[in-house]
């Protein structure tokens, strides 16, 4: 069988493994989130807190709650990393400097793992455990619940309350996240992956020269941050090392675990919302936009022009022999498409256009499917975008789910699509003009445009991965992309709770003869076609002087 076969098979079986999870997944989130009664390791947590649990919070005091829940937690993570040289199981370690702790705090909080150090280099296991392993969960929650409040906006009429931040925290923790996480973690170990806290170890294992590596717990640490679509991992090569992902069987699973979350938080939308047709037509937008791209990326490293691609019929550079192009192309359309970050394999090898189409994956706000609960949320955002630019075009006033799309909603919707192209580019052009910050490249030219772009995209979107020819370990870029991370994760978070509120407080508008059907395939080909577009007009001038300026040279 050839490569290129194998490679179709994986995806067609990844498909049907995502087809299989979407009812069953979503069904179980959903119940999760709606549930009534408080069960009695939740009501322990509520009380460890101090949280009164039946009281349900407007989208202010939601906001409030998670800033600063997310502040703590970068406090908290800070003070760990500074610290370490102190703390039990630091492996000998120093402390963290003080640019790349705030740097790593901020990444791991907003769910980005932006990793500017080796992290079997840097930090000991109980830094990794107590704290980066921590926020993977958290981090991933907060968006699940971020999303699950602007679709109660949606479904709930004449209200201003959306529910209570601290027990969609605790449930999504407990009942969604940690049971998926334990399950895949035996998978992980089964297909070979290292779980233990001993240096000797995993060096006897899989290290033939026997020098001494540090193994520490990598499965379930590899779960954690590919089920809650986090980026970053014990390792430096992170998802390419063979002690995270051994075989092209933990390959598919972590793959699986990126995408079974986001993919089927479109189920509980539909049935928050009443109408299970809504859930299947954004999960058919996402699906689309992750074909196109899945295809685009497949074909640029497989068919790529220069000399030695030509000779080995691929582009192999910076790519796992057991992986191969497909399983390749396939994890980096992945990650991108999502807010993972893991990678099998180094982007900056990737031809231009190969490489190109992993920062417009990000650019297009990381929505097919996206991060857990932010893809959902980003979705909805251009779902209502695209109802008012049709509402515009039939000249009526336009309603998505019963709820009218004032000029109050369309301005927190195109402020939101605003902030991640502005700390993109600004942190780009920024960058790019004092010559000390353009040491970090290791290229010149357009290549070296696009690793700093990618670098802004990827912590500005809040991805995580990196071109890897890219030094952001300086007290610059730490700060700087520590900054984009922060603002692009908490800014559109707090503009969707915003929307949510807007959206409560409206009377539900029955549907009339004019109204447009967002449940059929005519409104899914304009959320895909409007979301095309507004990312081609926001960033295709800058792309132009990056990926395609070195593809057409």
């Amino acid at each position: 069988m050839s490569a290129t076969a194998a490679g179709v098979i994986f995806i067609l079986a990844l498909v049907a493994c995502l087809v299989a999870a979407y009812k069953p997944l979503g069904d179980h989130i959903y119940r999760t989130v709606t549930r009534k009664e408080h069960r009695a390791i939740e009501r322990a947590v509520y009380k460890l807190v101090g949280v009164r649990s039946d009281v349900e919070q407007t989208w202010g005091g939601y906001a409030r709650s998670v800033l600063a829940f997310s502040a703590l937690s970068i406090f908290f993570l800070y003070g760990l990393q500074r610290l370490q040289e102190h703390l039990p199981w630091s492996n000998d370690m120093a402390g963290v400097p003080a640019a790349l702790a705030w740097n790593t705090a901020v990444s791991f909080t907003a769910n980005t793992n932006w990793q500017a150090y080796s992290g079997e280099a840097t930090m000991g296991h109980l830094v990794q455990m107590a704290g980066l392993a921590v926020q993977n969960f958290v981090s991933a929650a907060v968006g699940i619940a971020v999303a699950v409040v602007l679709v109660r906006g949606f479904a709930r009429k004449l209200s201003d309350r959306l529910g209570n931040f601290w027990v969609d925290l605790t449930r999504i923790t407990i009942w969604v996240l940690l049971p998926i996480a334990v399950i895949a973690s035996v998978a992980l170990i089964v297909g070979g992956a290292v779980q233990n806290l001993d240096a000797g170890t995993a060096a006897d294992t899989l290290n033939g020269a026997g020098q001494t590596v540090t193994g520490g717990p990598v499965a379930s640490q590899e779960v954690i941050k590919e089920l809650g679509t986090n980026g970053g991992g014990f390792y430096n090569a992170n998802s390419a090392h063979p002690f995270e992902n051994p075989t092209s069987w933990t390959n598919f699973i972590e793959l699986f675990l990126i995408l079974c979350i986001p993919f089927s938080m479109p189920r509980v939308f539909g049935r928050l919302v009443g109408d299970k047709r809504q859930g299947l037509a954004i999960a058919a937008v996402m699906g689309v936009m992750a074909l196109i791209s899945l295809t685009l990326i497949f074909g640029f490293e497989n068919w790529a022009d220069g000399t030695v691609p030509a000779a080995v019929s691929a582009a192999m550079e910076g790519k796992e022999v057991r992986f191969g192009i497909p399983n390749s192309a396939t994890f980096g359309a992945v990650t991108t498409l999502t807010s993972t970050g893991a990678v099998n394999s180094f982007h900056d090898s990737y031809t231009a256009m190969g490489g190109g189409m992993t920062m417009l994956n990000m650019m297009l706000g990381e929505v097919a499917p996206g991060g857990v609960g932010a893809g959902l949320y980003g979705m909805l955002v251009l779902a209502v975008i695209t109802v008012f630019i049709a509402g515009l075009m039939v000249g009526r006033t336009p309603e998505y789910l019963g709820k009218k799309i004032s000029a109050r909603e369309i301005k927190i919707a195109a402020m939101y699509f605003l902030v991640t192209p502005a700390l993109v580019l600004i942190g780009t052009a920024t960058s790019m003009s004092f010559p000390a910050n353009r040491t970090s490249m290791q290229e010149a030219g357009p290549h070296g445009l696009s690793e700093m772009l990618y670098a802004f995209t990827s912590a500005s979107n809040n991805n995580g991965s990196a071109f890897g020819g890219f030094n952001g370990n300086t007290d610059w870029y730490n700060t700087a992309l520590g900054l984009c991370m922060l603002f692009g994760r908490f800014l559109p978070i707090i503009l969707v709770l915003a929307l949510a509120g807007s959206l409560a407080k409206q009377r539900l508008t029955p549907a009339s003869a004019g109204t447009l059907p967002t449940h059929k395939p005519l409104f899914v080909g304009m959320v895909v076609f409007t979301t095309l577009i507004l990312v081609a007009l926001t960033f295709l001038p800058v792309l132009a002087l990056g990926p395609i300026a070195e593809a057409l040279s």
